[in-house]
């Protein structure tokens, strides 16, 4: 999206949340901004997100030392087994999550490109594509 919290919310005393990167989070809602917590927990090794958060309790915890803010402008949403369905016909790359990928702020923006890339050089190819491959 290449825009920042703050750029859309300028009416607002956001601190810190101001420059937080916005993302493109789906096709559901698109004229929504959705604001989600990413914490590492290092008992279970694994990501907890917390979505649809305030925009108050997403500037506190943009300053708190152990989560990551994000903010996104639609979202995916899927129908009870439909995700289930999809993994089971291999239609999703599936792929250990790395804290240090998933919850640094500044690859935010990159971070779609560089995980694709990762699957092999036809998903580099794929993940590279320009968004309007006509206007190439």
């Amino acid at each position: 999206m290449g825009k920042l919290v703050g750029e859309l919310l300028e009416d607002q005393p956001l601190g810190q949340l101001a420059r937080v990167p916005v993302l493109n989070g789906g096709p559901v809602e698109p004229d929504k901004m959705l604001l989600a917590a990413f914490r590492w927990n290092p008992e279970k090794r694994l990501i907890e997100c917390r979505h649809h958060i305030s925009l108050e309790e997403a500037a506190h915890l943009t300053v708190a030392k152990d989560h990551t803010v994000r903010a996104f402008i639609g979202y995916s949403g899927w129908t009870g087994g439909q995700i289930e369905g999809e993994l089971a016909q291999r239609a999703w790359l599936v792929r250990k999550a790395d804290k240090e990928e998933v919850l640094e702020v500044e690859r935010a923006p990159r971070i779609w490109r560089e995980m694709t890339s990762t699957f092999g050089p036809w998903f580099k190819l794929v993940a590279e594509a320009p968004d309007e491959p006509g206007l190439n």
